[in-house]
């Protein structure tokens, strides 16, 4: 869950519908419309959409410092990431802890889990699901973590001129990585039970090693746009053919993925999507692109909550729906939909205006103080 990019409008489109189609995936966990089933049943999508993004702008910022001072102020990049996460995860943390009417489920991980971003190895989302939806956060916390780290290593060396090279491999390891635990926890398993969903999840689609598709792709992306002159006028010369051509692909992806939990999807269904969206993320960079050129304040504003959103949204659609029935009015129609999407919009903006906000002054000090 990136920071929102000011210049690149394209960029705030794609992340108003990673968390749209996140919101539209979860809500199918609680009452709904009976199109919310087939609106949302790809919406499990949009993360892979936020890695591809979070790929793309995290390396892209470090690349530039690397081609700009020839090193990475470490300090001032955790800082911000620090600043940018940690306050509203917490606050997060606090509410489902403290508060269980908040929970959208009855148990939770561990608090260690969810404090040393681990949470998304062994996680049981059929018996300890509340909160389940912060693994991703895991994922991007151990990608903050490791990547400049990563670059730190490989700088000095010949390997960083391959690195391109080396978030393939990084792709095709992830497929790999699939592969080998489909066949040693998920063949045999019966596909109609519990546990085929609890060893799905677990083995197959929370592990970090298992869904490095996403963010490979997007610093592929990154690496490429700021060390190719040709790759980066390929792409903005065809802004809009790259659009419809990962619109084409991502449709194919979603028919390889029809049942999300099938060998095909698991092992090839992944890394699809992945590509299909650094594809259209490319044609979100392109000067030639509609979304390059298009700025809409709908869009900017969902990007600017997005993460926020994504903290709080299982918590407050609960909520929502638990005084709903508390005074017996409908949950599952259009209406209460509306109501729901709305009260996260409104929950974003107590996170921004109460959290985020303050935090950032303290951040900018803090920088300040560190020059």
């Amino acid at each position: 869950m990136t920071e929102r990019s000011e210049r690149l409008y394209g960029l705030d489109h794609l992340r108003a519908a990673a968390i749209l189609l996140v919101l539209m995936y979860h809500y199918r966990a609680f009452k709904h419309p009976d199109w919310i089933d087939s609106i949302g049943r790809f919406g499990w999508t949009g993360v892979d959409l936020f890695f591809v993004l979070s790929g793309f702008l995290i390396s892209g910022r470090l690349f530039k410092e690397i081609e700009i001072k020839g090193k990475i102020h470490l300090n001032t990049f955790y800082i911000k990431r620090f600043f940018r996460i940690i306050p509203a995860y917490f606050f997060t943390l606090f509410l489902y802890f403290t508060f269980p009417f908040f929970r959208e489920r009855e148990a939770l991980s561990p608090l260690w889990k969810f404090m040393s971003f681990t949470q998304n190895y062994g996680l049981d989302v059929i018996n300890r699901g509340t909160f389940s939806h912060a693994w991703s956060l895991c994922i991007e916390e151990q990608f903050y973590l490791i990547l400049p780290l990563f670059l730190l290593i490989v700088m000095p060396t010949k390997l960083f001129r391959y690195m391109a090279v080396l978030m393939m491999t990084v792709i095709g390891f992830s497929m790999i990585a699939r592969l080998m635990v489909w066949n040693e926890c998920i063949t045999g398993v019966d596909t109609a039970s519990s546990d085929f969903w609890k060893f799905w999840y677990m083995k197959i689609y929370y592990p970090t090693h298992t869904r490095l598709a996403g963010l490979g792709t997007g610093v592929l992306i990154g690496f490429l746009m700021q060390y190719s002159s040709k790759f980066k006028k390929i792409v903005n010369h065809n802004g809009n053919k790259l659009f419809f051509l990962g619109i084409i692909l991502l449709g194919i992806s979603f028919w390889v993925c029809d049942e999300q939990a099938s060998k095909t999807a698991s092992l090839f269904g992944f890394t699809l999507v992945a590509v299909s969206y650094g594809i259209i993320l490319m044609a979100a960079v392109s000067q030639s692109s509609f979304l390059y050129k298009s700025k809409s304040y709908i869009t900017a504003q969902l990007a600017a909550l997005s993460y926020a959103v994504y903290l709080s949204h299982k918590g407050i659609i609960h909520m929502v729906q638990e005084s709903f029935d508390y005074f017996k009015l409908e949950t599952s129609d259009n209406i209460s939909l509306m109501i729901c999407l709305f009260a996260c919009i409104l929950g974003g903006l107590f996170y921004r205006f109460l959290i985020e906000k303050p935090f950032s002054i303290v951040k900018t000090r803090i920088l300040k103080e560190s020059e």
